[in-house]
């Protein structure tokens, strides 16, 4: 004969029947919770791998601008003030990286230069002689070098012509030797930080100025 604990009820009576599926319920939600910490954690290493991998993209491109200028004791200020010239140059540039290459010639050239009053003032104002357009890992500055500078200033018998040029090895040194690659101080301006190079004719005493601005930039 049964006694009512064997025909499954508690001591007080009740039933012991859905038990079991409560156990079951609390054991599901467990489990979901387990899941869903689990699927937070990996989640958030995936995001932080993304943003990693994003931080490691990170490439630049560059830009390069020139200014052109007299020294004070530069032969165009004695009775030139305010005469008209031109001026025309030759860089040499290399930029290659894995995703742009470039090699050649820049031959920029100023028809209408007006020479300021005073010799803090640039002949030529800052401009854009070269920029690239594909962002690149970075490979480190271009190699840039003024080769040449001509010119003329005035006009008649009071007419100065520039021809300053590199020297080159089993040549004589020319008059107005052009000495390129001198470097400035780093600066920066409103397009950002620049490494300045100077190449400076010796008896015409003229620099060119090249500003490069590296641009950062994703890959």
């Amino acid at each position: 004969m049964f006694s009512a604990m064997d025909q499954g009820t508690t001591e007080q009576g009740a039933p012991v029947i859905g038990q079991p599926a409560v156990l079951r319920g609390l054991m599901r939600f467990r489990r979901q919770a387990v899941w869903r910490f689990l699927a937070s954690v990996l989640g958030g290493a995936m995001l932080l791998g993304e943003a990693t991998g994003q931080a490691q993209q990170l490439g630049v491109r560059h830009r390069i601008d020139v200014v052109v200028s007299a020294e004070p004791d530069a032969p165009i200020w004695q009775h030139m003030r305010g005469a008209k010239g031109e001026l025309s140059f030759r860089v040499r540039l290399s930029a290659n990286s894995k995703e742009s290459k470039f090699f050649g010639m820049l031959h920029p050239s100023f028809p209408d230069i007006v020479l300021p009053d005073g010799a803090s003032k640039p002949l030529v104002q800052p401009t854009k002689l070269w920029e690239e357009q594909v962002c690149h890992q970075r490979r480190g500055l271009p190699k840039v070098t003024v080769t040449q500078l001509s010119g003329h200033f005035g006009e008649g018998e009071g007419r100065i012509e520039i021809s300053g040029i590199n020297r080159h090895i089993g040549l004589l040194v020319p008059p107005d030797e052009l000495t390129p690659g001198i470097k400035l101080d780093q600066g920066s301006d409103d397009l950002g930080l620049f490494y300045g190079f100077r190449a400076q004719t010796r008896i015409s005493r003229l620099n060119v100025d090249l500003k490069i601005y590296p641009i950062d930039c994703f890959l």
